[in-house]
């Protein structure tokens, strides 16, 4: 109607310019972009549906990977060797990638020294209380006194015989009941190859040595030690008052576990090696004072036949009084030799030794394995004898105490 109106006003001869019609889209933007997302999410669900993806669409990175070559290889690190150190307290730390160390913390000088521990795949068995690869036998044991455990062979009476006895270093035991005798215990060994080699090809075959259930492969080290006619020891590491700030190590006996499962922990430590005539606390001032605990301990080492050293550093050690109920060889530890690692201390603490076993008629000391312990205990031992006093070993003492 509009286009009529305007012809008709429009001068003779003239058109009216048409105006032009808009194109209209089917769709306003909003719906526009509607659809395409529509057809985006249906293209994005067909593809999940049916595309054979195990990995749901995660992100994947491909890496190539070549074989090293020679110069690239790097040779296993040497294992480092162990610091000197006297044991009385101590405290484990580990760093992912690096072995385990104890922290050993002397109990008068508070000298500190890292000692790696455990052989590897042993001790981080033995930390996550699992079953560790059984050691190897060794040599000169005698095969009747031995059982087998989930960890390994572990000590038993038979026939008659006890590891006691039959692993006794030899000694003039008639001599020793008519003189004062004096028995000297160097521990703290079998972590550190260099310092127990030194303790015992350096020390005489009288000096009696206690093993720790960790190193590398201590029962060869106990083994050069039997051989060289040494007496051997093994420490089994006890709670002390501040642990786990000082730890012993893995397998640690506690206070707050059971009977069995400190049972099994013993157990433990027993398979690490053989040969050894008797069993110490290593620490432990927590765990020797309380009898609920210490008696099951005492009573399975006693049925095995072994004896008992008590370090002496624990003044409420319930040790003696279940040995003595058990029938079990005992010596407690007197003095603590090199407690001040220096010359003239240690020399003190040797006469004092020699005043001890002439008024009782026998004295026991305890050492570490340090160069100047090893040092002065060898000196001593030469003149000893000549002032009227026998250096025996440990179980002869045990011998002694008892029959007196």
């Amino acid at each position: 109607m509009a286009e009529t109106a305007d012809d008709l006003s429009t001068p003779l001869g003239q058109t009216t310019p048409r105006r032009k019609r808009r194109y209209r889209l089917p769709f306003t933007g909003f719906q526009l972009l509607a659809v395409l997302l529509g057809l985006f999410l249906v293209t994005f669900a067909g593809f999940a549906l049916f595309n054979d993806n195990p990995l749901g669409g995660e992100p994947i990175v491909r890496v190539a990977i070549r074989p090293p070559t020679p110069a690239e290889e790097k040779p296993a690190a040497e294992p480092a060797a162990a610091p000197e150190h006297g044991a009385k307290a101590a405290s484990r730390h580990e760093t992912p990638g690096e072995p385990k160390t104890v922290t050993i913390i002397d109990g008068s000088s508070g000298a500190r020294h890292d000692v790696p521990i455990g052989g590897g795949e042993a001790a981080e068995k033995a930390a996550a209380g699992e079953p560790a690869a059984a050691p190897a036998m060794m040599a000169g044991i005698d095969a009747r006194l031995l059982e087998k455990s989930r960890y390994g062979m572990i000590p038993v009476v038979a026939d008659g015989l006890k590891p006691f006895t039959v692993y006794a270093a030899e000694a003039d035991r008639a001599k020793a009941a008519r003189m004062p005798t004096v028995s000297i215990v160097v521990g703290g060994l079998g972590v550190g190859a260099a310092k127990t080699t030194d303790a015992i090809m350096k020390l005489p075959p009288a000096v009696t040595l206690a093993f720790t259930p960790y190193g590398s492969d201590p029962g060869k080290l106990a083994e050069r030690a039997r051989a060289q006619r040494h007496e051997i020891l093994l420490q089994v590491p006890m709670e002390p008052f501040d642990y786990p700030d000082n730890d012993p190590g893995p397998q640690t006996l506690l206070t707050t576990l059971g009977p069995e499962q400190n049972l099994d922990r013993l157990y433990w430590h027993l398979s690490r090696f053989q040969g050894y005539a008797g069993i110490a606390n290593f620490m432990g001032a927590r765990f020797v004072a309380a009898d609920a605990v210490m008696q099951p301990i005492v009573r399975e080492a006693a049925k095995r036949g072994l004896g008992y050293l008590d370090d002496g550093s624990a003044p409420r050690s319930v040790a003696a009084s279940l040995a003595a109920g058990q029938l079990m060889p005992f010596a407690r530890a007197d003095i603590s030799i090199d407690a001040v690692p220096t010359a003239a201390e240690i020399d003190r603490a040797l006469a004092k030794l020699e005043d001890l076993a002439k008024d009782r008629g026998t004295a026991v000391g305890i050492a570490s394995a340090l160069p100047i312990s090893i040092e002065r205990i060898g000196l001593w031992a030469k003149t000893l004898e000549s002032r009227g006093i026998m250096l025996v070993p440990l179980t002869t003492t045990m011998l002694k105490s008892k029959s007196s």
